[in-house]
C-alpha cells in the first residue's frame, strides 16, 4: 500500500502540466478535475505518511526502550557483581556465589536487549528513508497542487476578460450596425436642404419685389416725359395764340 501510495506520488509529481492542457477539449474542466484528482490524493498520501511515520516512532520508541533495558540491566550486573566481591572478600561464599548467579542473569538480560536494540537498527534506517521519500513526494505534490491551482485561476480570469471582450465588442458591431450619429446626419441635410429652399424661394421673392420696382421706376420716367411733353405742347399752343 505504502510502495503504490509512493508510486502515484511519483507519478503525480512528474505529470506534465503544459503538455495535458494542449490536448484537452476543455483546459479549465481539466484543471478543475486535476485539481479535485490532486486534492484527494494529497489527503490520502497524507493519511499513508502518518501511518509510516506513526510506525516509525513506535518502532524508535521499541529501540529506545531496549537500549535503555540493556542500560539498565548492565547496570544491574555491575551492582551484583561488587555485592558478590564483597560477601566473598568477607569470606561469605554462599552470598557470593548468588550475587554472581544474579549478575550473569542480568548481564543474560542485557545481552538479550543490546541484541534486540541491534534487530531494530536496521528496520529504523529504512523507515526513515521511506519516510523522507513521502516527505518529499507529498512536497512535490503540494508544489504541484499550487501550479494547477494557478493555473486555473489564470484560465478563469483569461476567460472572464475573453467574454467581457466579446461582449464589447458585439456591442460595437451593434452600434456600427444603427449609428444615431448616422440619422442625425440625415436628419441634418433634410434640414439643410429645406434651410436651402426657404433661402430660394426669399431669393425669388425679392428678384419678383425687385422687378416690380423697376417697373414702377419705367412707369414714372414714361409719365415725366409724358408731363414734359404736355408742356411743351401747351407752351407751343400759347405761343401761336400770341
Amino acid at each position: 500500500m505504502k510502495q503504490s501510495i509512493f508510486a502515484r506520488v511519483g507519478q503525480l509529481a512528474k505529470a506534465n502540466i503544459n503538455a495535458l492542457l494542449d490536448s484537452a477539449e476543455d483546459p479549465q474542466k481539466m484543471l478543475d478535475q486535476m485539481v479535485r484528482d490532486y486534492s484527494a490524493n494529497i489527503r490520502e498520501a497524507e493519511a499513508a505518511v502518518a501511518q509510516t511515520i506513526g510506525n516509525l516512532r513506535m518502532a524508535e520508541d521499541d529501540h529506545a526502550r531496549a537500549v535503555n533495558d540493556a542500560n539498565t540491566w548492565g547496570h544491574k550486573a555491575v551492582a551484583a557483581s561488587r555485592k558478590a566481591d564483597e560477601f566473598r572478600a568477607a569470606g561469605n561464599g554462599v552470598d557470593a556465589d548468588k550475587f554472581d548467579a544474579l549478575a550473569r542473569l542480568a548481564l543474560q538480560r542485557q545481552m538479550s536487549a543490546e541484541s534486540t536494540a541491534k534487530s531494530h537498527a536496521p528496520g529504523l534506517a529504512a523507515q526513515n528513508q521511506v519516510v523522507d521519500q513521502l516527505k518529499h513526494g507529498l512536497d512535490q505534490m503540494r508544489g504541484k497542487l499550487g501550479e494547477l491551482t494557478a493555473k486555473r485561476n489564470q484560465l478563469v480570469n483569461r476567460a472572464r476578460v475573453a467574454a467581457a471582450q466579446s461582449q464589447v465588442n458585439d456591442a460595437l458591431k451593434a452600434l456600427d450596425a444603427g449609428d444615431p450619429t448616422s440619422a442625425i446626419g440625415r436628419y441634418e441635410e433634410n434640414i439643410r436642404r429645406q434651410e436651402a429652399t426657404v433661402r430660394g424661394r426669399q431669393e425669388l421673392a425679392a428678384s419678383s419685389l425687385e422687378a416690380q420696382f423697376a417697373s414702377l421706376e419705367d412707369l414714372g420716367e414714361q409719365t415725366e416725359v409724358e408731363a414734359r411733353l404736355a408742356a411743351l405742347k401747351s407752351i407751343d399752343r400759347k405761343a401761336i395764340d400770341y
